[in-house]
């Protein structure tokens, strides 16, 4: 099953700097496991845009609209067996200690 991994900052980070992952080890080993199919840093979120439409009109705002200090910096798209092995994949990823990471299944509307 695919996965969309997106790693994001966190305003509460870990503050153990005990065993932090190396992202280059996470990168390595999910890639040769076949787990990790894609993956790229974002462009830092003062380069975002944000469109929308309402009524008809189009709306177009520098940066991100949400209104929250966490940002999406990332992303990994993945394949694993199941959920609980994308949990463990996102787990020892570095950004899981420093920031937060939301795993979300792609949707399969052949099913």
């Amino acid at each position: 099953m695919k996965y969309m991994m997106f790693v994001c900052t966190d305003t509460e980070p870990d503050t153990d700097p005990e065993n932090e992952p190396d992202i280059d080890v996470w990168v390595a080993e999910n890639d040769a496991a076949g787990r990790r199919l894609q993956g790229m840093v974002l462009a830092p979120k003062s380069t975002a845009t944000t469109v929308r439409v309402r009524n008809s009109q189009l709306l177009v705002s520098d940066g991100p609209f949400a209104e929250t200090k966490e940002v999406i910096v990332g992303f990994d798209l993945l394949e694993c067996e199941d959920l609980d092995e994308a949990i463990e994949v996102a787990r020892a990823h570095p950004m899981a200690r420093r920031g937060r990471i939301e795993i979300r299944p792609l949707a399969d509307f052949e099913q």
